[in-house]
């Protein structure tokens, strides 16, 4: 620096080391100066001058250029400086020439002392001027956010992938339902399972493109579960502050924002106007507004559509519009809008236009006038096409004149059909459905007015015989008959109803008094035994009538109905012809057949049905002469019971041919060890039942029991087994023969078979009923009866048995009669298969003295 700009110490020359140091720092790149402890600027280089000094600018001491506020910490830096101190480094600000304040980050170090003993300092200033701006902006806009943060309702977050460190604000919590213990979700991966499952694959990919600076994810919403369980909707906005040296994010600063409520209102918003637009397409309806003061008009697509029009078309007040208007209908439809521009004003019109493809349409319009914020007179409207709706209306005018003159007939069908559906075709009786309603609404009638009401249920008797035989037209006839008697019969106010096949029901009013529904029942089936001529047949049929009544209000008028069913089946078990009133017993009947009916099945289950057996003995030597098996079933409770106290139930519930298959598997099985043990039977009889002589498969079943042939016969009952004896069983009967199984007749003389047809059946035996032996000691007639049997049974070479024999009379007479076998208590009684063996051994049948 030349020693014009600054002095030289007064002590030092050319070649002293102040002066190697200024020749070493004029050839520094930076801005360098020396100065002593008063800050006089001793030397300053080229770059410094130029850098920190005007043109003219020649201060005595640094701390000249220095802001004012900042010269104190000046001179106390370098008053604090010596010669064994360490560099010094300050944040100044000076003042360039302009006066304008420059930042400078300035260092001191000590030089040493110069030959007048002044302690010397090298100062070098760097220029940090932008970088301050910049930090003092930072720091602006820092708080700027933070008090735009504090005021809002945004949750700060900030996410240091370089420390590890994560920053949720309060507001970031409270969005969540967080309070400021909660802990946080431990992974990235455990926080997305709060995340919709909808959202997750965007929200991974949203946050990996922040993360990589992609402006389009910038902002992203999505939804996460509140801790109170329900979803809220966030507004996430970030973006990457920091990066490694690979470009790789290493910091990302954002907020959220709960934005449920504007989604919610987002989505009702879009939810009406999606209503409203689908509303308009649907109905076809076209929208305009009309400015009066501008006379611009603006038409929606569905406008442009009614009128037949391309978008493109210009739409003016007193132009487009008007030239297509009806020339009848221009000036009124014209006149009608002037006269309602006045604000607020609302009305509809209909219309003609005549499109420019020469078509004619009918257009009705609605339209409201209002006055803008620019002070504008407008309106707007809606316009339809209505001209499909034109002729429809036309034709309908039409059509009701034609309906009108229809009414009549149409009124005249619905009550036929309503008739119809309430009667029974063929008798034109009120129907079941009909019969509903009506007890419905005669219970209702008992329950308010307290009086009681009576239900008889009719069955017609032998009705099938005669719709099998005379054919279904007589069947027909035969109903019309039965329903013109029951509306004859019937008393004033009855209701008389058909419910189905040869069914009937009469509801009636009941005053307290049983013998007259009892009359009423005895005059109907009076009247219906009667004979009735079809095509010169007299067809005779019956009724059985079951009568159930109540008095009161409780009634439940649908069991009442339910209660003449079972009394109709209790007169129709009672021989038919004649009425049966609903009762306790009859009720408890019922219960009885159903409870029996179920052990008679869970006996079944249990193997509880077992045989019992009754010796036969030959008439002329009492030697045993065969066994007849006995169905007994072991009750668990009743005890050993008989079958006339089961048999007519297993009947109903076609059971007897199961039982009969389990007593015949039981009895082989006990005649075999009989004989296997020495015990001389010839033979085994079974009953077997007329159901099961129907079993195709039986002799298959039979087969399979490799029964000896000769040892085993199967009893039939006579008044079933003969004269009704169809073809089926005739060949079943013919297979078992071959098998080796002889045929028995039971309780012979009691039915009505003829000698064909016993002849026909060819039994190997026939059994006497029980009855005509029981007097055959006493009568001359029954002995004579009893030995014609015989004598018709040795005729057709039929060995002839006697059952119920009970006294030695009874044996000695049947004996002389020429009766071939004899089965009775006099004899044996009916005993367990663990009794036979005994007895036989015993011998005590046979009488003491000879008979």
């Amino acid at each position: 620096m030349p020693s014009s700009v600054l002095p030289r110490p007064l002590d030092s020359g050319p070649g002293d080391e102040i002066g190697v140091l200024e020749t070493v720092f004029e050839a520094a790149p930076f801005p360098i100066a020396i100065i002593d402890h008063a800050a006089a600027l001793l030397f300053a280089n080229g770059t410094f001058k130029r850098e920190w000094l005007g043109e003219n600018q020649r201060p005595a001491t640094l701390s000249t250029l220095l802001h004012v506020q900042d010269q104190a910490r000046f001179h106390r830096a370098i008053e604090g400086l010596d010669i064994g101190s360490a560099s010094e480094r300050l944040e100044l600000r000076f003042l360039d020439p302009s006066g304008s304040p420059r930042w400078a980050v300035t260092t001191f170090a000590p030089l040493g002392k110069n030959l007048k003993g002044q302690f010397l300092f090298a100062v070098h200033l760097a220029d940090v001027t932008d970088q301050r701006l910049q930090i003092e902006e930072l720091a602006e806009r820092e708080s700027r956010w933070d008090n735009a943060l504090v005021s809002s309702v945004s949750g700060v977050w900030d996410h240091n992938y370089a420390t590890g460190q994560k920053y949720y604000s309060p507001v970031w919590r409270q969005i969540r339902g967080m309070s400021p213990e909660d802990p946080l979700a431990a992974s990235t991966e455990e926080w997305l399972k709060l995340v919709h499952p909808d959202d997750r694959d965007r929200v991974i990919h949203a946050m990996a493109r922040q993360n990589a600076g992609d402006p389009a994810y910038a902002v992203f919403d999505y939804r996460e579960r509140h801790k109170q369980g329900h979803w809220v909707w966030i507004e996430c906005r970030g973006a990457c502050v920091e990066w490694d040296a690979t470009g790789k994010a290493t910091r990302v600063v954002g907020t959220d924002t709960d934005i449920t409520a504007r989604k919610a209102a987002d989505e009702k918003t879009a939810q009406m106007s999606r209503r409203l637009d689908m509303a308009l397409e649907i109905s076809g309806i076209g929208v305009y507004e009309s400015d009066f003061s501008t006379g611009e008009v603006d038409w929606d697509e569905r406008m442009f559509r009614i009128y037949g029009l391309a978008k493109s078309e210009e739409v003016k007040i007193g132009g487009l519009w008007e030239s297509f208007l009806h020339p009848d209908d221009a000036a009124r439809v014209q006149a009608n809008v002037l006269d309602h521009i006045e604000e607020g004003k609302r009305f509809s019109d209909q219309y003609r236009v005549i499109l420019r493809d020469g078509s004619e349409r009918v257009v009705r319009t609605r339209t409201m006038s209002f006055i803008d914020g620019n002070g504008h007179p407008k309106m707007v409207g809606a316009n339809w096409d209505v001209t499909a709706d034109v002729a429809l209306h036309r034709e309908l005018e039409r059509a009701k004149t034609l309906a009108e003159a229809r009414n009549r007939d149409l009124e005249a069908a619905r009550s036929s059909i309503e008739h119809n559906a309430m009667h029974d075709y063929l008798t034109d009786l009120p129907n079941r459905r009909y019969l509903d309603e009506m007890l419905d609404r005669v219970a209702a009638e008992c329950a308010r007015d307290r009086h009681g009401i009576a239900i008889l249920h009719i069955d017609l008797d032998r009705f099938k015989q005669i719709n099998d035989t005379l054919g279904h037209s007589a069947g027909d006839m035969m109903l019309k008959h039965a329903a013109k008697v029951l509306r004859g019969t019937i008393r004033k106010g009855d209701f008389v109803a058909r419910i189905g096949g040869d069914e009937f029901v009469i509801l009636s009013k009941f005053e307290g008094s049983p013998r007259k529904l009892s009359h009423l029942a005895d005059r109907i089936i009076g009247e219906l035994r009667k004979p009735v001529s079809y095509e010169g047949n007299d067809c005779r049929f019956g009724a059985s009538i079951g009568i159930a009544c109540h008095t009161g209000a409780e009634v439940d008028a649908r069991q009442l109905l339910l209660n003449a069913d079972i009394a109709l089946y209790r007169a129709k078990n009672r021989g038919r012809n004649r009425h049966e009133f609903f009762s306790a017993d009859t009720h408890n009947a019922i219960i009885s057949t159903k409870r029996i009916s179920d052990e008679i099945l869970l006996a079944l289950e249990r193997d509880e049905f077992i045989p019992y057996y009754q010796l036969q003995f030959d008439a002329a030597t009492l030697e045993i002469a065969g066994v007849e098996t006995l169905a007994r079933w072991m009750h668990p409770e009743r005890g050993m019971l008989s079958p006339d106290q089961f048999l007519e139930m297993a009947e109903e519930l076609d059971a007897v041919s199961v039982i009969d298959g389990i007593i015949l598997d039981k009895a082989l099985a006990d005649f075999r060890d009989w004989r296997a043990h020495g015990l001389s039977i010839p033979k085994l009889s079974v009953n077997v039942s007329y159901r099961r002589l129907h079993d195709a498969s039986l002799s298959r079943k039979l087969k399979k029991l490799r029964i000896e042939p000769g040892t085993v016969s199967f009893e039939l009952l006579e008044s079933i087994f003969l004269d009704n004896c169809d073809g089926d069983v005739l060949k079943n009967l013919a297979r078992i023969r071959k098998l080796g199984i002889d045929i028995e007749i039971d309780d012979f003389g009691t039915g009505h078979a003829s000698i064909i047809s016993l002849l026909r059946l060819n039994p190997r035996a026939l059994k006497i009923d029980r009855e005509l032996v029981r007097l055959v000691s006493q009568s001359q007639k029954q002995r004579k009866m009893v030995g014609s049997i015989i004598e018709i049974g040795k005729s057709l070479n039929i060995e002839v048995v006697a059952e119920g024999v009970e006294t030695t009379e009874q044996i000695r007479i049947l004996r002389d009669l020429g009766c071939d076998v004899l089965q009775g208590y006099a004899l044996a009684r009916p005993m367990p298969r663990a009794s036979i063996p005994d007895f036989i051994r015993s011998g005590r049948w046979r009488p003491s003295e000879s008979l």
